[in-house]
């Protein structure tokens, strides 16, 4: 949790654009692609950049390779350790693999079987644990000081967050200028790295962040400047679930983005049936839901191009079939 009286070295967009240079040849280009139907219900002109066809099947590959390739040769050889409900657990998991260094990953019992498994397929040891209990960072704390491995968590650290914003970077790159970028908001990774380099590449862009209403800590932080925290929400947005935003992302997400805006559970699942029915992609809850906030109210984004970051498409298709069915 921020602690005030931290004097910490906000990340800015110049590692941002280092971190691309790092993650050329490394991260996927992902495609961003465009919707003629999703353009006349809101009538907007949306792109959507589908960070689900990254490696890993998420966004959370570009701040984990950057991290881990910064790290010195000596902390490669001790390991690194972190924690994750699973886009970030399989994004360690995959660069560790890559890079040769040897991963280890505390993640809920209750985390989607996919990401386990993807977890686990890349080689990385899986420590599950019961989020009723103790808490994941509890955990990898007693782990990092019994096993000396460097830990590398899932969104508060300055070039997990740098490696993040490149996504904004090859979108508005691709795009051109943007009157506003969205992008779902868990504990501000994404979001502060995004808003780094929105700000830098296109800057009279308005970035906004959203949260689901049963998650929405980041949004009232930011719209009162004290930190909120929220303890395991009950959102069908599993990569969403983080208790607050960190030391890092809390002023960074004060300081650089325009506004916050939250979206119900049945309007998370309109976004997933509109995107994977009509537009043909595989979007997790998580990655759906700044679309779900862009069709909740088209009319604040009316006549903008808007850009829209779809964070991962790592879903358990058993859950997502219940998802549809129920709605």
């Amino acid at each position: 949790m921020p602690d005030p009286n931290d004097s910490i070295v906000l990340p800015t967009a110049a590692d941002v654009h280092a971190a691309a240079g790092r993650l050329q040849g490394a991260a996927s280009p992902t495609p961003v692609v465009t919707s003629r139907t999703l353009n006349e219900m809101t009538g907007a002109t949306v792109f959507l950049k589908c960070e689900s066809f990254q490696r890993g099947g998420a966004f959370k590959f570009r701040g984990a390779y950057n991290a881990v390739s910064k790290l010195s040769g000596e902390e490669r050889s001790r390991g690194v350790l972190t924690y994750s409900s699973g886009n970030h657990a399989q994004a360690v998991a995959l660069t560790g693999r890559l890079l040769g260094v040897r991963t280890a990953v505390v993640m809920p019992q209750d985390a989607p079987a996919p990401k386990i498994a993807g977890t686990r397929g890349y080689g990385a040891e899986v420590i599950l644990y019961d989020r009723a209990g103790r808490s994941r960072e509890e955990i990898a704390a007693e782990l990092q000081q019994e096993r000396g491995m460097t830990l590398i968590p899932p969104y508060d650290h300055p070039d997990v967050i740098a490696g993040q914003g490149t996504a904004a970077l090859e979108l508005i790159g691709e795009a051109g200028p943007l009157d506003v970028v969205m992008t779902p908001c868990g504990g501000g990774g994404l979001l502060s790295g995004t808003a780094l380099a929105a700000k830098s590449a296109s800057p009279s862009c308005r970035v906004i962040g959203v949260e689901p209403e049963l998650a929405d800590d980041a949004t009232r932080s930011f719209r009162t400047g004290e930190l909120a925290t929220v303890h395991n929400p009950p959102t069908i947005a599993d990569g969403l679930r983080t208790p607050a935003l960190g030391r890092y992302t809390f002023p960074l997400v004060r300081q650089n983005v325009d506004e916050m805006r939250t979206v119900s559970e049945a309007q998370i699942v309109e976004a997933m049936r509109f995107l994977w029915s009509r537009m043909k992609l595989v979007v997790e809850p998580s990655g759906a839901v700044p679309v779900a906030a862009l069709m909740a109210d088209p009319e604040a984004f009316r006549g903008l191009r808007v850009g829209i970051v779809i964070s991962g498409g790592n879903v358990d298709l058993a859950s997502a079939c219940e998802l549809f069915a129920g709605g």
